[in-house]
């Protein structure tokens, strides 16, 4: 008897351990997909895009602009445990406008171009993902700036520094 309850404990634990294993895959790019900082419509930005998955959620985290994706990797209050994070592979992208809906990479599998002079979707610099490092040089041979990888984005080209923004705006507060 005692073998058979092990066996039963232990399909129990695997299953449970399966579920927290479980491949996270990319999700389609719907209309109704809203950016997780501004709540707008994703789809009615041009350029790349990204979803974020985060344990014990059903739906991930969509965001209009890559950069912001990489924003909220470093944002101090996030305290969801990531559990995925795919971006749009540009490289396959019908045209910047139409970046596709299921045209998705891992994010740490891209070659990303940083500080060129395409703005993303919400007018900002955008970090653009390519799932082959060949069409990112060729991005930056037309429109400038470097290829990193995923863990390469500076902070600070995705959160800048407000300290001098804020001093200047205190500087002239004080001379009114």
């Amino acid at each position: 008897m005692k073998p058979l309850v092990f066996v039963l404990l232990a399909s129990v634990a695997l299953a449970g351990c399966k579920e927290e294993t479980a491949a996270i895959l990319p999700v389609a790019m719907t209309d109704e997909a809203l950016g997780h900082y501004c709540q707008m419509f994703v789809a009615d930005h041009p350029g790349p895009k990204a979803q974020v998955h985060l344990k014990g959620q059903a739906t991930p985290l969509w965001f209009s602009q890559v950069s912001d994706a990489v924003a909220y990797l470093h944002d101090p209050e996030r305290d969801a445990e990531i559990m995925g994070i795919f971006v749009s592979d540009m490289a396959r992208a019908e045209t910047w406008a139409l970046p596709g809906t299921t045209n998705w990479l891992a994010a740490e599998a891209a070659s990303l171009v940083i500080e060129s002079a395409r703005p993303g979707g919400m007018g900002v610099p955008e970090a653009i993902p390519f799932g082959d490092r060949a069409a990112a040089l060729a991005f930056v041979a037309q429109h400038g700036g470097r290829v990193v990888g995923w863990g390469e984005v500076p902070e600070t080209y995705v959160r800048p520094d407000m300290s001098e923004m804020l001093g200047h705006a205190m500087n002239e507060e004080a001379s009114n």
